[in-house]
């Protein structure tokens, strides 16, 4: 299927690895320019390099999206570079353990700069390039917001606010045919997720646990399947899908982890 993407320009922050580098990969392939904004320049162009080299388009801008201005500048940037923006996928974040207990003010207010403020700043930014273009936003999103964690309030909270802010912009952008969706990331093995796992007492234990627990295939999902429909999302193909929470997780939030399915 031809997803009709040849030559869009869509941003992707956070874009250098994990979920974001599947998402660059994916719009790469189906003909996008994909622009990565990441903090560090050396990862960015690692990606952006590969790419080319494949004969496939990418760009990649350096930016700290804690610093509320770089949203503003980075938008620019990009309108400088190709004229216009047809698409924005916020993803970049980190579940960085601000718990109820652990955390204070401070680091609360820190995560969400991390995790969700940039969220609201970049589709603000680029808001009136998708004016023109009616072009789409892709928020991701976590598990955490529906089922919990455990010590990770403000991670928790920002994915929540990114799953209410899907919805209030998808009502808010309705008369400019701005379509807004979210992608759900559960159990995505990603370098933060091994950085993670590795942190624990007994991960491979603790690795095995989750997996057994991911209803369809007891096994994890992969980047390039949250970036199949992360893609799809922001394609004309998507034309009337708005406002959605799109879980692409083995069923891992909705269904049953307990049930007789998952068992050999």
């Amino acid at each position: 299927m031809d997803l009709q993407l040849k030559n869009k320009v869509i941003i992707v922050t956070g874009g250098a690895k994990g979920i974001g580098e599947g998402i660059v990969k994916v719009l790469a392939a189906e003909g996008a320019v994909p622009v990565i904004i990441g903090r560090n320049e050396t990862d960015n162009m690692k990606l952006v390099n590969e790419l080319k080299g494949q004969g496939l388009k990418a760009h990649q801008l350096v930016a700290e999206l804690t610093d509320p201005a770089a949203a503003e500048r980075t938008v620019q940037a990009v309108l400088q570079e190709f004229g216009q923006i047809d698409g924005l996928v916020n993803n970049a974040g980190v579940n960085d353990n601000v718990g109820l207990e652990s955390g204070n003010y401070t680091s609360f207010m820190e995560s969400l700069h991390k995790n969700v403020v940039h969220y609201y700043l970049m589709a603000q930014s680029v808001l009136p390039s998708l004016k023109l273009s009616k072009g789409s936003i892709v928020n991701i999103g976590s598990k955490v917001a529906d089922t919990g964690q455990g010590g990770t309030s403000a991670y928790a909270a920002s994915n929540g606010a990114r799953n209410a802010l899907t919805r209030e912009w998808a009502v808010e952008l309705l008369p400019y045919g701005i379509r807004v969706n979210a992608v759900i990331v559960a159990e995505c093995f990603t370098p933060l997720y091994q950085s993670w796992i590795s942190s624990l007492p007994d991960a491979e234990v603790k690795l095995a646990g989750i997996i057994g627990k991911i209803p369809l295939g007891n096994r994890m999902t992969t980047a390039e399947e949250i970036a199949n429909a992360v893609v799809f999302l922001l394609s004309p193909r998507s034309s009337h899908t708005t406002a959605q929470l799109v879980y692409v997780d083995g069923g891992y939030v909705h269904l049953d982890r307990a049930i007789d399915a998952v068992k050999k």
